[in-house]
């Protein structure tokens, strides 16, 4: 194949396209909408592809096939990342490199199972127990898709982690013509299970050994692997930064409403994280620069939160929910006065009631 050339393609087909070009050897998953295609597009590519009996026991095979020495992937949607939480916080644990496609679609429970949201963004962050510190990517674009699968898998075998590449019912499903340039993905480093001395365990641990009750051990650990995800995040600091000199107003959104967001262009500069965690440092000095800053996002207020805390002040929000994206419905609410709970005067605080007491 030449170095570069262009092909129709399908979100979900880029990703499992990207994927195989990155080195992957082994997926396995459950068959869930709006992320199926995945699976589908990886039979009979050379891949080993498994299809389990749920998520759980997916992201245990792919774990199990990282530690045995083969680059691995799941794909799912929000119910089944929910089934994956524990096994992310172990693959953390035991520093095992693996990738997760999540394409998001509207929740909670079965919600709109064909219709997009972006409702799983703490559940990218916080979903597991315990501390630990997330690589999460969340491209625009089927291009992006292709492109951030690649950048997926090198920060996997960098920060020896379980990498998440966030997506949504519109771009998984959406078909681009995009250029198919041959991207670089890190190599395995670490030896597989069998070679040399390892202990894997869930327990916090010290060169391999459990120290269940070691309070120094847990502290050093702790540190010493939010270090090393942070120093892999800032090789990976990719957003995209729209300047508007005759604005004071910052637009952030990501993902599919993003796409929405280049229509007001005219009134607003725009920001849009790609690594979407780590939160980005360079947010805080653009946003220092415009008076109102104003956050949309797919859900009913998970993003906003964090960037009041990096850019140090109140923020509105705009949320679009209904798994549905409207141009003159989102220029409406871009409009309208906006405070956190969306669209809608922020109501008086609430007196606290009386003590209740037993009669």
């Amino acid at each position: 194949m030449p170095k570069s050339h262009r092909q129709l393609l399908q979100g979900n087909e880029a990703i499992a396209l990207a994927a195989q070009k990155a080195g992957l050897g082994f997926f396995a998953g459950y068959p869930i909408t709006p992320a199926s295609e995945i699976l589908h597009a990886l039979i009979g590519t050379g891949v080993k592809v498994v299809q389990m009996e749920d998520e759980i026991a997916s992201l245990n095979a792919v774990i199990g096939a990282s530690m045995a020495g083969l680059k691995a992937m799941t794909a799912t949607s929000g119910p089944g990342f929910s089934l994956m939480q524990e096994s992310i916080g172990l693959a953390h644990m035991t520093e095992t490199p693996l990738v997760i496609v999540d394409v998001q679609r509207v929740g909670p429970s079965t919600g709109m199972p064909t219709l997009p949201a972006q409702g799983d963004l703490m559940q990218a962050r916080y979903g597991s127990h315990g501390d630990y510190f997330p690589l999460v990517f969340y491209p625009n674009s089927v291009a992006e898709l292709y492109r951030f699968t690649f950048t997926a898998f090198s920060a996997a075998e960098e920060s020896l982690s379980p990498v998440i590449l966030l997506s949504d019912g519109y771009i998984s499903h959406l078909y681009e013509t995009i250029e198919l340039r041959e991207f670089k993905a890190r190599k395995r480093r670490k030896k597989p299970l069998g070679a040399g001395n390892r202990h894997f365990t869930g327990l916090t641990s010290e060169n391999y050994l459990p120290q269940a009750t070691n309070t120094r051990a847990h502290r050093s650990l702790i540190g010493r692997l939010a270090e090393k995800q942070e120093l892999v995040a800032r090789r990976h600091a990719y957003y995209e930064y729209i300047e508007n000199k005759e604005s004071d107003a910052l637009l952030i959104a990501y993902g599919a409403l993003s796409r929405a967001a280049y229509a007001v262009r005219d009134d607003y500069s725009l920001f849009r994280p790609i690594r979407i965690f780590p939160m980005l440092s360079e947010l805080g000095p653009i946003a220092r620069r415009y008076r109102r800053i104003v956050v949309a996002e797919m859900n009913a207020g998970q993003y906003v939160r964090l960037v009041e805390g990096v850019v140090g002040k109140k923020v509105e929000f705009v949320p679009v929910l209904g798994g549905r994206v409207d141009l003159a419905e989102f220029r409406r609410l871009l409009a309208g006065p906006q405070t956190r709970r969306g669209n809608k005067a922020e109501p008086p605080l609430p007196q606290s009631p009386e003590p209740f007491q037993d009669e």
